[in-house]
C-alpha cells in the first residue's frame, strides 16, 4: 500500500511539470521513491531544487528533474567554446576526463554518476565526462586553457572570468551587530545562467544550501549557508595565472569542504588539501555561531588569511594578500579606470558611511549600487557594484564596448536568517534592470554570434528562499 501512495504522488509531482509525464513508466519503484523525496518548483525567475539522501539518490534525482536545464546549459556552454576556441566540445571534454575525472572524490563522483543516470531516465544521453567537464568549466576555461592555448589556438581570445561584488560584516559594523552577507554574480550573459537555488540533504554531513547551476554539485557562484552555522560567498582574484594540472578540481573540493566542515577554519583546510589553482577566490566566510568572519584568499603556492568578530571584509576581484597580488596576479591594484579597482574603493566608501546600520534591506541597496568612483558619479556602467557593461561605451578603453556581461543577481543573508537556512536573492541585476537579448543584439550586431545564447532577464522581485521549502 505505501509502495502504490509513493507511485500516485510521485507520478502527480512529475506531471505537474509538464515535461516528464511521458518517463514515469520508465522507472523503476526504486527510482519512484528516490524522486518522490525530491521537490522542483520555479518563482520570480528561480528553480528551487530539494534533494536528499545517498550520492547515488541526489544524483539521480537533480538529474532526473534538471534534465532539460542541464541540456540547455552544456549547449550553450559548448557553442561559446566552440567559437572562443574553434574546438568542438568533446576536445575539451576528453581532456577534462583525463585531467580531472580521476581526481574527483568517490562520493562526489557518485552523485555525478547518478545525475547521469537521471539524464538518461529523462531522455536525454550524456555521460560521466561530460558531467565533470560542466562541473569544472570556469576552472577549464579561465585557468587551464590560458595555460595552453597559445600552443593550440593562438588566436583565441582571452576569455572575460567570472566577477563578483561581495561583503560580510559584523559586530559594531551591522545593526544587530550579528553576521550580514551580500553578493552579486557578475557573469558573461552568453554563459550558462545560475538559476538554481539547490536545497541538499545528504545522508552524511551538512545540509547545504546555494545557488548554482543546473547540474552543478558545488555552487559555482558560491554562495551558501550549511546547517553547521557557515555562510560564505566569494569573488574571482583578478588576473591571476597560475595553475597546476596535478592538483584536484576546485568544485570537488568546495563541495566536500562545504558539506563535511563545521568550523571556518575546517572550510579552509579541506580548500587547500589538492589546491590546483583553478578557480583562485577571496572567500568571504562567516560562522553564526561565534558571529566570527574571515577572508580566504586561495592562490597556488600563496594563501591569505583573516578572520575578526569585529569589522568587514569585501570582494571585488582584487587580492588584497600583497604575495598573492605580486607573484600570482598580473592586476593593478591602482588603475581605477579598472572594474575591480573602482569597486573596491566603492566597497571602503560604503562600509565607512553605513557603519553600525547594515542590515538585510541595507544590503540590497548596496548589492545595487550605481556609483561609478572614477567618474565619481552615479552611472550604471562597467565599474559599479552593480555592474552593466552592457549599457557602458567604455569611453576610456579598458573593455569592449556594450560588452554583454555584469550582474545577473543578488543575494543576501544575515545570522537570524541563516539559523533557520534561509536568504534572500533576486533574479536578474541586483537593480532590477532588466536586460532584453532580442533589443541587446539589434542594437549591438558584433555579437550576432550570441543569437540563442543570451537569454531575457526580466525584473524580477527580492524573493525569500527557505531550506525545505514545498512551494
Amino acid at each position: 500500500m505505501k509502495k502504490k501512495v509513493i507511485i500516485l504522488l510521485l507520478s502527480v509531482f512529475i506531471c505537474s511539470t509538464k515535461v516528464l509525464c511521458q518517463t514515469i513508466d520508465k522507472l523503476t519503484n526504486e527510482q519512484k521513491t528516490w524522486l518522490s523525496k525530491a521537490n522542483r518548483h520555479e518563482k520570480n525567475g528561480w528553480i528551487y531544487l530539494h534533494i536528499e539522501g545517498s550520492p547515488e539518490e541526489r544524483g539521480f534525482q537533480h538529474g532526473f528533474l534538471l534534465a532539460k536545464e542541464i541540456k540547455e546549459s552544456i549547449r550553450v556552454l559548448s557553442e561559446e567554446w566552440h567559437y572562443e576556441s574553434a574546438l568542438d566540445w568533446q576536445w575539451l571534454v576528453q581532456k577534462a576526463g583525463n585531467m580531472f575525472t580521476p581526481k574527483v572524490d568517490i562520493e562526489n563522483i557518485t552523485e555525478i554518476n547518478g545525475i547521469v543516470e537521471g539524464m538518461k531516465m529523462a531522455g536525454v544521453a550524456i555521460n560521466r565526462d561530460e558531467i565533470v567537464t560542466y562541473n569544472g568549466y570556469m576552472e577549464l576555461l579561465w585557468y587551464w586553457w590560458p595555460s595552453v592555448k597559445d600552443k593550440i589556438s593562438p588566436n583565441s581570445p582571452d576569455v572575460n572570468k567570472e566577477a563578483c561584488s561581495s561583503f560580510i560584516a559584523t559586530g559594531s559594523m551591522t545593526a544587530d551587530r550579528g553576521i550580514v552577507l551580500g553578493h552579486n554574480t557578475m557573469s558573461a550573459s552568453f554563459y550558462p545562467l545560475p538559476n538554481i537555488i539547490l536545497d541538499i540533504l545528504p545522508e552524511k554531513g551538512n545540509q547545504v544550501f546555494m545557488q548554482t547551476y543546473a547540474g552543478f554539485i558545488h555552487s559555482g557562484t558560491d554562495f551558501f549557508m550549511t546547517n553547521a552555522g557557515l555562510v560564505g560567498s566569494e569573488t574571482t582574484i583578478g588576473d591571476f595565472f597560475p595553475f597546476d594540472e596535478n592538483g584536484t578540481p576546485e568544485f570537488s573540493r568546495m563541495r566536500h569542504a562545504t558539506q563535511y566542515a563545521s568550523s571556518i577554519e575546517e572550510w579552509c583546510e579541506i580548500m587547500k588539501n589538492g589546491n590546483n589553482g583553478g578557480l583562485a577566490n577571496a572567500w568571504l566566510i562567516g560562522d553564526i555561531n561565534t558571529n566570527e568572519i574571515a577572508r580566504f584568499e586561495l592562490g597556488l603556492k600563496y594563501v591569505g588569511f583573516e578572520k575578526k568578530k569585529d569589522g568587514f571584509f569585501t570582494g571585488s576581484n582584487v587580492a588584497e594578500d600583497l604575495r598573492i597580488l605580486r607573484f600570482e596576479t598580473k592586476r593593478d591594484e591602482t588603475n581605477i579606470r579598472l572594474s575591480s579597482v573602482a569597486r573596491r574603493v566603492r566597497w571602503n566608501q560604503l562600509m565607512k558611511e553605513n557603519s553600525g546600520k547594515i542590515n538585510i534591506e541595507l544590503a540590497k541597496e548596496l548589492e545595487a549600487d550605481h556609483f561609478d568612483t572614477y567618474l565619481n558619479t552615479i552611472k550604471p556602467d562597467g565599474r559599479t557594484l552593480c555592474a552593466h557593461p552592457d549599457l557602458d561605451p567604455d569611453t576610456y578603453g579598458v573593455d569592449p564596448p556594450f560588452l554583454p556581461w555584469g550582474t545577473i543577481d543578488g543575494k543576501v543573508v544575515d545570522s537570524k536568517m541563516a539559523k533557520h537556512m534561509s536568504f534572500v536573492a533576486r533574479w536578474g541585476n541586483a537593480c532590477g534592470i532588466p536586460f532584453d537579448a532580442k533589443k541587446f543584439l539589434e542594437q549591438h550586431p558584433q555579437y550576432d554570434w550570441m543569437k540563442g545564447l543570451l537569454k531575457d532577464r526580466p525584473t524580477q522581485p527580492w524573493t525569500v528562499f527557505k531550506a525545505g521549502e514545498k512551494e
